[in-house]
């Protein structure tokens, strides 16, 4: 097999399909990632002003990133190509997404301060231990992350709801919904019908 293309490797994910260590899927990640690092690295080099900010997030994910979104860096992303962010979104200080298996977050939603988000697991058998299996996250919209909230591929977490800080979240979230601890549980509802606003 030659060389992939970013939509084959898009399509490749999508699928849920391994990315086996030394294929060239796997290959195609590691190239991306390079293209990826430079951009985080420029971003995270300096001081820019918030359209700056933009105009590097646009070049990570290869795709406009709406006037309203704002991230304070540093920010890091291993792929970008992946990552889809809607209006009005805010990713705090030190967060680190691992968007290659695709991360999608909804309009309003609030990322708080060093939160992680993996998209890819490792095969549990130590021979195939470099083979991925890639799962998407997705953040509804008007969620609030606490600080330092992981998330575990394949997560989606409803509109409306609230991870506590510190939270490892490795279910689904339902909406309107408050979960905390590691790993997170519901803790009550948040009192809010997030369908109505």
């Amino acid at each position: 097999m030659g060389p992939m293309d970013l939509q084959e490797f898009l399509d490749h994910v999508d699928r849920g399909e391994t990315i086996v260590g030394g294929s060239a899927a796997h290959r195609f990640m590691h190239d991306a990632a390079q293209a990826a690092l430079a951009v985080t690295a420029e971003l995270n080099g300096g001081h820019h002003s918030p359209d700056e900010v933009r105009a590097l997030l646009s070049r990570l994910t290869g795709r406009p990133v709406d006037e309203s979104v704002a991230v304070f860096p540093p920010f890091h992303s291993e792929f970008g190509r992946n990552l889809r962010l809607g209006r009005d979104v805010f990713i705090n200080i030190g967060c680190r997404f691992q968007d290659t298996g695709g991360i999608t977050i909804g309009d309003g939603t609030l990322i708080g301060h060093g939160c992680t988000l993996t998209t890819l697991d490792h095969a549990i058998d130590p021979a195939r231990r470099a083979d991925m299996v890639p799962a998407p996250i997705t953040i509804g919209r008007r969620v609030w992350l606490g600080a330092n909230v992981t998330v575990v591929p394949g997560v989606s977490i409803g509109d409306g709801a609230v991870v506590g800080a510190g939270a490892v979240v490795t279910r689904d979230v339902p909406a309107d919904t408050i979960v905390a601890g590691v790993p997170a549980r519901p803790i009550r509802p948040t009192g809010f019908d997030s369908a109505a606003s």
